[in-house]
């Protein structure tokens, strides 16, 4: 069986359960998992797992997430994931 066909089949079981299966891409790091898989996290979580894992956009100053941006960082945030769009440095 060819990887693609065990991943897709993955993918396909991930979102029947509910979750969400992101490909992984790090340019210029190598050997990172495939994809990452996120389930729905239940309300009494979500602030212990917003300590340790938050997504992050980041824009140029002043300016804002792109419609679609917009989209997929309400789906993750009713995921239960926190979500951070950072336009200045810290």
């Amino acid at each position: 069986m060819r990887e693609s066909a065990i991943e897709h089949a993955d993918t396909k079981a991930t979102s029947a359960q509910g979750g969400l299966s992101l490909k992984f891409v790090s340019p210029g790091r190598a050997n990172v998992p495939d994809r990452i898989k996120l389930f729905p996290v239940p309300p009494e979580h979500q602030e212990i797992v917003a300590r340790y894992f938050r997504f992050a956009e980041y824009k140029a100053p002043n300016k804002k997430p792109r419609p679609g941006q917009v989209r997929e960082h309400a789906r993750l945030r009713a995921m239960g994931f926190a979500v951070d769009v950072i336009d200045q440095a810290p």
